[in-house]
Protein backbone atom coordinates (compact mmCIF):
# COMPACT_ATOMS: atom_id res chain seq x y z
CA UNK A 1 0.00 0.00 0.00
CA UNK A 2 1.01 3.53 -0.41
CA UNK A 3 2.40 5.19 2.29
CA UNK A 4 1.49 8.13 0.83
CA UNK A 5 -1.97 7.81 0.42
CA UNK A 6 -2.07 7.32 4.15
CA UNK A 7 -0.63 10.36 5.39
CA UNK A 8 -3.11 13.37 6.30
CA UNK A 9 -3.87 15.91 3.71
CA UNK A 10 -1.98 18.84 4.71
CA UNK A 11 -4.67 21.57 5.60
CA UNK A 12 -4.51 24.77 2.70
CA UNK A 13 -2.19 27.92 3.19
CA UNK A 14 -5.76 30.36 3.82
CA UNK A 15 -6.58 27.84 6.55
CA UNK A 16 -3.74 29.05 8.64
CA UNK A 17 -2.92 32.21 7.76
CA UNK A 18 -5.51 33.58 6.66
CA UNK A 19 -6.75 34.47 3.05
CA UNK A 20 -4.36 33.12 0.31
CA UNK A 21 -3.05 36.06 -2.30
CA UNK A 22 -5.79 37.54 -4.62
CA UNK A 23 -8.29 36.23 -1.72
CA UNK A 24 -10.62 38.43 0.01
CA UNK A 25 -9.60 41.41 1.99
CA UNK A 26 -9.35 41.58 5.65
CA UNK A 27 -9.51 44.50 7.70
CA UNK A 28 -6.43 45.09 9.68
CA UNK A 29 -6.71 45.66 13.37
CA UNK A 30 -6.90 49.11 14.87
CA UNK A 31 -4.07 49.45 17.58
CA UNK A 32 -4.17 53.00 19.65
CA UNK A 33 -1.53 53.92 21.52
CA UNK A 34 -3.67 56.25 24.03
CA UNK A 35 -0.89 58.56 25.63
CA UNK A 36 2.34 58.98 23.71
CA UNK A 37 3.26 60.43 20.76
CA UNK A 38 6.26 58.47 19.84
CA UNK A 39 5.95 55.35 18.24
CA UNK A 40 9.17 54.61 16.71
CA UNK A 41 9.89 51.32 18.45
CA UNK A 42 6.59 50.24 18.15
CA UNK A 43 5.81 51.27 14.54
CA UNK A 44 8.28 49.62 12.45
CA UNK A 45 6.49 46.11 14.85
CA UNK A 46 3.16 46.90 14.00
CA UNK A 47 3.03 48.75 10.78
CA UNK A 48 2.37 45.43 8.45
CA UNK A 49 0.41 43.90 10.81
CA UNK A 50 -2.37 46.90 12.38
CA UNK A 51 -3.33 50.27 11.58
CA UNK A 52 -1.82 52.18 14.64
CA UNK A 53 -3.86 55.55 15.99
CA UNK A 54 -1.80 58.29 17.99
CA UNK A 55 -3.62 59.82 20.23
CA UNK A 56 -1.51 61.48 22.70
CA UNK A 57 -4.68 61.82 25.16
CA UNK A 58 -4.67 63.14 29.07
CA UNK A 59 -8.67 61.40 29.59
CA UNK A 60 -10.74 59.04 27.28
CA UNK A 61 -12.93 62.23 26.43
CA UNK A 62 -10.01 63.44 24.23
CA UNK A 63 -9.49 59.78 22.28
CA UNK A 64 -11.38 59.66 18.83
CA UNK A 65 -14.52 57.96 18.39
CA UNK A 66 -13.24 55.99 15.64
CA UNK A 67 -10.78 54.70 18.38
CA UNK A 68 -13.42 54.37 20.98
CA UNK A 69 -15.39 52.01 18.56
CA UNK A 70 -13.03 49.90 16.62
CA UNK A 71 -9.60 49.83 18.75
CA UNK A 72 -8.81 46.19 19.45
CA UNK A 73 -5.55 46.55 21.28
CA UNK A 74 -3.79 49.58 23.10
CA UNK A 75 -0.76 50.86 24.36
CA UNK A 76 -0.41 52.85 27.18
CA UNK A 77 2.03 55.19 29.53
CA UNK A 78 1.49 56.42 32.78
CA UNK A 79 -0.34 59.17 31.98
CA UNK A 80 -4.03 58.79 30.92
CA UNK A 81 -5.59 56.81 33.72
CA UNK A 82 -8.81 54.26 32.79
CA UNK A 83 -11.50 53.93 35.24
CA UNK A 84 -14.63 51.36 34.59
CA UNK A 85 -16.72 54.05 32.55
CA UNK A 86 -13.35 54.93 30.81
CA UNK A 87 -12.68 51.29 29.73
CA UNK A 88 -16.32 50.86 28.83
CA UNK A 89 -16.42 53.89 26.33
CA UNK A 90 -13.96 50.97 23.93
CA UNK A 91 -16.78 48.85 22.25
CA UNK A 92 -14.31 45.99 20.87
CA UNK A 93 -11.17 46.15 23.07
CA UNK A 94 -9.29 43.17 23.96
CA UNK A 95 -5.99 43.83 25.27
CA UNK A 96 -4.34 46.43 27.14
CA UNK A 97 -0.19 47.07 27.55
CA UNK A 98 0.97 49.24 29.70
CA UNK A 99 4.60 50.61 28.38
CA UNK A 100 6.46 50.23 32.07
CA UNK A 101 5.75 47.51 35.12
CA UNK A 102 2.82 49.01 37.18
CA UNK A 103 -0.99 48.79 36.19
CA UNK A 104 -1.81 51.28 38.90
CA UNK A 105 -3.69 53.77 36.12
CA UNK A 106 -6.07 51.04 35.11
CA UNK A 107 -8.64 49.34 36.86
CA UNK A 108 -7.50 46.00 36.51
CA UNK A 109 -10.91 43.96 37.59
CA UNK A 110 -13.24 46.14 35.77
CA UNK A 111 -11.12 45.51 32.66
CA UNK A 112 -11.10 41.63 33.29
CA UNK A 113 -14.98 42.02 33.55
CA UNK A 114 -15.19 43.25 30.62
CA UNK A 115 -13.31 40.83 28.66
CA UNK A 116 -10.14 43.26 28.26
CA UNK A 117 -6.49 41.30 28.47
CA UNK A 118 -4.66 43.84 30.93
CA UNK A 119 -0.16 43.29 30.42
CA UNK A 120 2.57 45.15 31.50
CA UNK A 121 6.49 45.37 30.52
CA UNK A 122 8.22 44.08 34.04
CA UNK A 123 11.41 44.66 32.93
CA UNK A 124 11.32 47.99 31.47
CA UNK A 125 13.80 50.76 32.95
CA UNK A 126 15.24 48.28 35.44
CA UNK A 127 19.07 49.38 34.85
CA UNK A 128 17.80 52.75 33.98
CA UNK A 129 16.11 53.31 37.62
CA UNK A 130 18.53 51.62 39.43
CA UNK A 131 21.33 53.89 38.44
CA UNK A 132 19.03 57.10 38.66
CA UNK A 133 18.66 55.79 42.12
CA UNK A 134 21.94 55.91 42.79
CA UNK A 135 22.66 59.36 41.84
CA UNK A 136 20.24 60.87 43.29
CA UNK A 137 21.56 58.72 46.82
CA UNK A 138 24.80 60.50 45.76
CA UNK A 139 23.20 63.50 45.48
CA UNK A 140 21.71 63.47 48.98
CA UNK A 141 24.78 62.05 51.28
CA UNK A 142 27.73 64.43 49.14
CA UNK A 143 25.54 67.48 48.22
CA UNK A 144 26.52 67.72 44.82
CA UNK A 145 23.52 69.10 43.74
CA UNK A 146 23.79 72.23 46.12
CA UNK A 147 27.41 72.52 46.65
CA UNK A 148 27.74 72.58 42.12
CA UNK A 149 24.61 75.60 42.61
CA UNK A 150 26.78 77.64 44.46
CA UNK A 151 29.59 77.26 42.31
CA UNK A 152 27.45 78.48 39.80
CA UNK A 153 26.10 81.42 41.72
CA UNK A 154 29.30 82.83 41.90
CA UNK A 155 29.77 82.07 45.86
CA UNK A 156 33.42 82.05 47.00
CA UNK A 157 35.07 81.38 50.15
CA UNK A 158 37.14 83.44 52.33
CA UNK A 159 37.86 81.38 55.02
CA UNK A 160 37.50 77.89 56.63
CA UNK A 161 34.37 78.94 58.32
CA UNK A 162 33.01 79.26 54.98
CA UNK A 163 34.07 75.90 53.72
CA UNK A 164 33.14 74.37 56.83
CA UNK A 165 29.55 75.62 56.42
CA UNK A 166 29.38 74.72 52.95
CA UNK A 167 29.89 71.30 53.46
CA UNK A 168 27.87 70.58 56.40
CA UNK A 169 25.40 68.11 56.04
CA UNK A 170 27.91 65.78 53.83
CA UNK A 171 27.86 62.36 54.88
CA UNK A 172 29.38 59.50 54.11
CA UNK A 173 28.09 56.07 52.98
CA UNK A 174 30.96 53.41 53.72
CA UNK A 175 29.56 51.78 56.55
CA UNK A 176 25.74 53.47 56.52
CA UNK A 177 22.46 51.20 56.17
CA UNK A 178 20.81 51.71 52.87
CA UNK A 179 16.89 50.15 53.54
CA UNK A 180 15.37 49.26 50.44
CA UNK A 181 10.95 48.64 50.19
CA UNK A 182 10.63 45.98 47.99
CA UNK A 183 12.97 43.42 46.25
CA UNK A 184 12.10 43.29 42.68
CA UNK A 185 13.76 43.77 39.46
CA UNK A 186 14.85 47.53 40.58
CA UNK A 187 14.89 47.27 44.07
CA UNK A 188 17.17 43.94 43.58
CA UNK A 189 19.77 46.10 40.83
CA UNK A 190 19.54 49.10 43.51
CA UNK A 191 21.12 46.55 46.28
CA UNK A 192 23.89 45.39 44.09
CA UNK A 193 25.01 48.74 43.32
CA UNK A 194 24.09 50.02 46.55
CA UNK A 195 26.94 47.28 48.01
CA UNK A 196 29.77 48.55 45.70
CA UNK A 197 29.74 51.87 47.42
CA UNK A 198 29.64 50.16 51.26
CA UNK A 199 26.40 50.35 51.67
CA UNK A 200 25.13 47.34 54.17
CA UNK A 201 21.47 46.68 52.45
CA UNK A 202 18.05 45.16 53.97
CA UNK A 203 15.20 45.10 52.71
CA UNK A 204 11.78 44.85 53.05
CA UNK A 205 9.17 42.28 51.45
CA UNK A 206 6.89 40.46 52.26
CA UNK A 207 6.01 38.91 48.94
CA UNK A 208 9.59 36.86 48.27
CA UNK A 209 9.97 33.46 49.80
CA UNK A 210 12.66 33.74 52.36
CA UNK A 211 16.26 32.41 51.08
CA UNK A 212 16.34 35.50 48.35
CA UNK A 213 18.63 37.42 50.76
CA UNK A 214 20.93 34.72 50.93
CA UNK A 215 21.92 34.33 47.05
CA UNK A 216 22.08 38.54 47.36
CA UNK A 217 24.34 38.76 50.22
CA UNK A 218 21.36 41.12 51.78
CA UNK A 219 20.10 41.11 55.15
CA UNK A 220 15.98 40.58 55.45
CA UNK A 221 13.56 42.21 58.16
CA UNK A 222 10.07 41.54 57.93
CA UNK A 223 8.67 44.76 59.22
CA UNK A 224 8.50 48.27 58.05
CA UNK A 225 8.93 49.27 61.17
CA UNK A 226 12.16 47.43 61.73
CA UNK A 227 13.34 48.87 58.33
CA UNK A 228 12.82 52.19 59.24
CA UNK A 229 14.75 52.26 62.55
CA UNK A 230 17.41 50.80 61.19
CA UNK A 231 17.63 52.26 57.82
CA UNK A 232 19.90 56.21 57.39
CA UNK A 233 18.33 56.32 54.07
CA UNK A 234 15.37 55.20 52.54
CA UNK A 235 14.73 54.08 49.19
CA UNK A 236 11.04 52.93 47.40
CA UNK A 237 10.87 50.31 44.56
CA UNK A 238 7.37 48.66 44.99
CA UNK A 239 4.30 48.88 43.37
CA UNK A 240 1.27 51.12 44.53
CA UNK A 241 -2.02 49.74 45.25
CA UNK A 242 -4.99 50.57 47.57
CA UNK A 243 -3.06 48.85 50.67
CA UNK A 244 -0.04 51.20 50.58
CA UNK A 245 -0.87 54.37 49.28
CA UNK A 246 1.05 56.79 51.55
CA UNK A 247 3.27 54.31 52.77
CA UNK A 248 4.89 56.92 53.73
CA UNK A 249 3.36 58.93 56.42
CA UNK A 250 3.49 61.12 59.42
CA UNK A 251 3.09 58.20 61.31
CA UNK A 252 5.46 56.45 59.43
CA UNK A 253 8.08 59.33 59.14
CA UNK A 254 8.32 59.13 62.91
CA UNK A 255 9.48 55.33 63.11
CA UNK A 256 12.46 56.58 60.41
CA UNK A 257 15.75 57.22 61.73
CA UNK A 258 16.58 61.38 62.64
CA UNK A 259 18.10 62.90 59.75
CA UNK A 260 17.71 59.90 57.50
CA UNK A 261 17.29 60.22 53.42
CA UNK A 262 14.26 59.35 52.07
CA UNK A 263 14.48 58.47 47.92
CA UNK A 264 11.07 57.75 45.71
CA UNK A 265 12.01 56.25 42.37
CA UNK A 266 8.16 54.30 42.40
CA UNK A 267 4.65 55.77 42.55
CA UNK A 268 4.27 59.09 44.12
CA UNK A 269 1.31 58.13 45.84
CA UNK A 270 3.75 56.16 48.11
CA UNK A 271 4.83 59.11 49.84
CA UNK A 272 2.50 61.68 51.52
CA UNK A 273 3.52 64.74 50.37
CA UNK A 274 2.13 66.95 53.58
CA UNK A 275 3.91 64.67 55.87
CA UNK A 276 6.95 64.96 53.59
CA UNK A 277 7.34 68.27 53.54
CA UNK A 278 6.61 68.46 57.29
CA UNK A 279 8.90 66.21 58.59
CA UNK A 280 11.96 68.60 56.37
CA UNK A 281 10.65 71.68 57.34
CA UNK A 282 11.66 70.46 61.04
CA UNK A 283 14.65 68.51 60.19
CA UNK A 284 12.97 65.18 61.20
CA UNK A 285 14.57 64.22 57.89
CA UNK A 286 17.65 65.32 56.27
CA UNK A 287 16.87 65.38 52.67
CA UNK A 288 14.74 63.63 50.23
CA UNK A 289 15.28 62.60 46.65
CA UNK A 290 11.78 62.22 44.83
CA UNK A 291 11.63 61.25 41.22
CA UNK A 292 7.76 61.10 40.71
CA UNK A 293 4.63 62.56 42.21
CA UNK A 294 1.39 61.80 43.48
CA UNK A 295 0.19 64.49 41.32
CA UNK A 296 2.05 65.67 38.47
CA UNK A 297 3.19 68.17 37.74
CA UNK A 298 3.05 68.99 41.36
CA UNK A 299 5.44 71.38 43.63
CA UNK A 300 5.11 69.47 46.85
CA UNK A 301 6.67 72.01 48.82
CA UNK A 302 4.66 74.94 47.48
CA UNK A 303 6.53 78.34 47.92
CA UNK A 304 9.16 76.95 50.02
CA UNK A 305 12.88 77.45 48.82
CA UNK A 306 15.24 74.63 48.54
CA UNK A 307 17.06 76.08 51.45
CA UNK A 308 13.92 75.76 53.78
CA UNK A 309 13.27 72.18 52.25
CA UNK A 310 16.41 70.63 50.99
CA UNK A 311 15.00 68.26 48.91
CA UNK A 312 16.03 67.49 45.55
CA UNK A 313 13.91 66.29 42.35
CA UNK A 314 15.13 64.56 39.35
CA UNK A 315 14.23 64.26 36.25
CA UNK A 316 12.99 60.72 35.17
CA UNK A 317 13.03 59.42 31.67
CA UNK A 318 9.00 60.75 30.53
CA UNK A 319 8.92 63.31 33.13
CA UNK A 320 10.13 67.18 33.13
CA UNK A 321 12.83 68.54 35.09
CA UNK A 322 11.64 69.57 38.51
CA UNK A 323 14.27 70.86 40.27
CA UNK A 324 13.20 72.66 44.07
Amino acid sequence: MDKRKMMPKRPRMENLRGPIANGPIQTRPLVALLDGRDCSIEMPILKDVATVAFCDAQSTSEIHEKVLNEAVGALMWHTIILTKEDLEKFKTLRIIVRIGSGVDNIDVKAAGELGIAVCNVPGYGVEEVADTTLCLILNLYRRTYWLANMVREGKKFTGPEQVREAATGCARIRGDTLGIVGLGRIGSAVALRAKAFGFTVIFYDPYLPDGIEKSLGLTRVYTLQDLLFQSDCVSLHCTLNEHNHHLINEYTIKQMRPGAFLVNTARGGLVDDDALAAALKQGRIRAAALDVHENEPYNVFQGQSANQCESYLSPCLTLSRLTI
